[in-house]
């Protein structure tokens, strides 16, 4: 699934193409996603100007001068971009709007559990119990440890919590854990306040690093131009299992003395994990 580094990087190239432009044309050649899709005011976009396209967690706004169209992902979905006649029509191509008469946007998604809602005002259920953003100055490690006060569930858990902070997926909460020195397994009420102050820090680090890289490409994800992230050439832990740990290998001052370990799994609410246990002890 995209997180999101990944829908952040797809925003930036919609936004350079297409903010600014009026709608032509709008075609949906299939309306069922993991909800309905709005056929009636998808279609009612015709001469529309989109005005900004702008990102609240995983979720992309199109911003429209006649209200606001708002997009997830899912695990396999994406928007390309092309320029002049629209390309051939892909398996898995669901909806395509054409602006100003060359640019072509396609929504492809071959599991269709990606989403588009229509939003009539600034806002939605689906964004209303969402805790701060991670790159903005709402989040920080003073409001990390307040969020955590009250929570027992592993730290991997917790700060996969949108209601604790938003968009830190499987991903990139393994390797902010990892920078941070923290066992995913560590209670969360049992983190201190240093510890948040430094995790926040390499919350926004790693996913400042991973939106400059483009992202992830581990399966299907491609941006608006369809080329692929390159974060995962970076990984420390994220699906290295049973490979040396690149810290311990380089023998820093954290591990110095200690024998090279290898990466380790086990799963939090059925997902994967991976840490070191010299590093996050």
């Amino acid at each position: 699934m995209p997180e999101l580094p990944e829908v952040e990087t797809v925003r930036r190239g919609l936004r350079a193409a297409l903010v600014g432009a009026s709608v032509s044309t709008v075609e949906i050649f299939e309306p069922r996603l993991r909800w309905p899709v709005p056929s009636a005011q998808l279609h009612a976009l015709v001469g529309a100007r989109l005005l900004e396209i702008e990102r609240r967690s995983k979720y992309l706004l199109f911003r429209f001068d006649r209200g606001t169209l708002l997009a997830h992902l899912g695990m396999t979905g994406s928007f390309t971009v092309t320029d002049g006649a629209p390309p051939p029509r892909r398996k898995h191509d669901h909806v395509e709007f054409i602006f100003e008469h060359t640019m072509c946007v396609r929504y492809h998604d071959p599991r269709r559990f990606g989403s588009m809602h229509w939003m009539e005002a600034d806002a939605h259920p689906l964004l209303d119990a969402l805790g701060p953003e991670p790159l903005s100055e709402a989040f920080d490690g003073h409001v990390l440890h307040a969020a955590l006060r009250n929570r027992a569930a592993p730290m991997k858990s917790a700060l996969m919590d949108n209601h604790v902070v938003v968009g830190v997926g499987n991903i990139y909460a393994n390797e902010s854990l990892f920078r941070a020195g923290i066992h995913p397994n560590r209670a969360a009420n049992r983190v201190s306040l240093a510890r948040c102050i430094r995790l926040a820090d390499e919350v926004k680090k790693t996913l400042a690093e991973a939106i400059a890289a483009g992202g992830s490409t581990l399966r299907d994800f491609v941006n608006s131009a369809g080329e692929p992230g390159y974060f995962q050439q970076s990984y420390f832990v994220y699906g290295r299992a049973g490979e040396p740990c690149k810290i311990c290998a380089e023998g820093t001052e954290r591990t110095k003395g200690t024998k090279t370990r290898e990466i380790l799994t086990l799963r939090h609410n059925g997902r994967a994990t991976f840490y070191c246990p010299t590093c996050q002890r």
